[in-house]
């Protein structure tokens, strides 16, 4: 019952970390020079999510594991972009460094999964 319960949460969180995302990409697009960026990083941030779901639909372990792995590089394709906001616009570099900061947890969460999965821990 406990893991069901942090799987929901998690997906949770998941959920409301897409849902930032496209909330800070709205003032993103603000800046025109960061369009593509706002783009690219809405695609890869639900991306994380949108695997991690999709993982429950999975025919064998091996591809739940698989879903996992694109999460995680999703995750750090995610991070990438963040960076650069924070980096580049001052007046969004506060929401991009929290969004950073959940986003390192987020994929903790995922990488000790696929750990886990692998049998390595």
């Amino acid at each position: 019952m406990e893991k069901d319960n942090f799987k929901l949460e998690f997906n949770k969180r998941l959920i409301k970390f897409s849902l930032q995302i496209i909330k800070l990409c709205k003032e993103i697009r603000k800046d025109r020079n960061l369009w593509a960026i706002a783009d690219q990083l809405i695609r890869s941030a639900t991306s994380i999510g949108a695997n991690v779901i999709e993982a429950k639909a999975s025919s064998s372990k091996l591809d739940y594991l698989r879903f996992f792995q694109i999460a995680l590089k999703s995750a750090n394709e995610t991070k990438y972009w963040l960076i650069l906001i924070s980096e580049s616009n001052i007046n969004l570099k506060e929401k991009a460094d929290y969004l950073i900061k959940e986003l390192e947890e987020i994929a903790k969460i995922i990488g000790a999964g696929i750990l886990t999965m692998k049998g390595k821990r």
